[in-house]
């Protein structure tokens, strides 16, 4: 069957009825988008985010350490950078007291030497300004006291000593630019010594009549293998633990004049370990006519009693004698 077409301004062919594939596929090409058009839009956004963040790192990498420097003030110096740092108190010490040798002794005729031997001590040109008029001077038993340290540089070092027989003290200041480099920085001054202090009282404690008693007639081999048979000492003492005897033929042992043992206390435990406190009377051997001088000592003792029988666990030094 034949189709009617009809012309239209130009004569183009009307669609038959039904039929509009043509201006479909014309409308399609017009409407279909230029490619990447879209995509395009979010590189740009991708492009602009990725240029924000690395704005951002490089402000906080420059601003950072800025902000910290001024916030944070500076450190300060290390101690061990300062000058002098830590006064050198023991040569310091030794020095003063060679110097206080010439210092404190003065002879007749011997001033020339003595300055010249203080010129070693003293700044230079200064050994004349310590210069001692009139008679004789000595100073013996020269020890050290105490070192004050100032700051580093400069301290006071203390020192006793009998000045034509009396007991003193001697504060001679001393500068250090090192170990090895010290000088006396000034005139020294003599001041009185310490003043002997009142002891007070000691207080009383409950005594262990029965330890006492145990302790009176073991100690006395125990002091005398102490100072002259150490190889029955062992017999005495704490299992595992050694006492250093006294050294051969110093001291020997005359008696035990008296033991003072506290009581034992609740808070000890199981084990039963004392304090005693000991006076012990020695003979010094090689006296004139074959007796030599007595000497009367108190000794801490550290006993501890075992299967009956009392040990010895340490000796030392009592801060005082016993206390009955």
């Amino acid at each position: 069957m034949a189709r009617r077409s009809t012309a239209r301004g130009g004569g183009a062919p009307e669609a038959a009825d039904g039929y509009d594939g043509p201006r479909e596929a014309a409308t399609g090409r017009l409407k279909r988008p230029r490619a990447g058009s879209g995509g395009r839009w979010w590189v740009w956004v991708g492009r602009a985010v990725l240029w924000a963040f690395i704005i951002v790192v490089l402000i906080n990498g420059i601003w950072h350490p800025l902000r910290e420097g001024i916030a944070t003030p500076a450190a300060e110096e290390p101690a061990e950078q300062e000058e002098g740092g830590d006064f050198p108190e023991t040569a310091a010490a030794a020095f003063a007291v060679r110097f206080a040798e010439h210092y404190l002794n003065v002879e007749e005729g011997g001033r020339k030497e003595r300055a010249e031997a203080l010129a070693a001590f003293v700044p230079e040109g200064a050994a004349s300004s310590y210069e001692v008029s009139g008679g004789p001077l000595t100073g013996t038993e020269i020890q050290v006291v105490q070192v004050e340290d100032v700051d580093g540089s400069n301290a006071v070092v203390t020192l006793a000593a009998d000045v034509n027989g009396a007991p003193m003290t001697l504060d001679v200041p001393v500068y250090a630019a090192g170990p090895s480099s010290l000088v006396v920085s000034g005139r020294p001054a003599l001041l009185a010594a310490p003043d002997k202090a009142d002891l007070p009282e000691a207080p009383g404690i409950d005594v262990d009549t029965d330890a006492r008693a145990e302790l009176e007639s073991m100690l006395p081999a125990f002091f005398e293998a102490y100072s002259a048979n150490p190889d029955h000492l062992s017999q005495y003492v704490e299992s595992g633990v050694r006492i250093a005897p006294l050294p051969a033929d110093t001291l020997a042992f005359e008696k035990l004049d008296e033991v003072a043992v506290p009581a034992r206390t609740a808070a000890a435990g199981d084990e039963d370990v004392r304090q005693a406190v000991a006076e012990v009377v020695w003979r010094v051997p090689g006296g004139s006519g074959g007796e030599g001088a007595t000497l009367t000592q108190s000794y801490q003792l550290t006993v501890v009693e075992s299967g009956g029988k009392w040990y010895v666990r340490d000796v030392q030094g009592s801060l005082q004698g016993p206390r009955r």
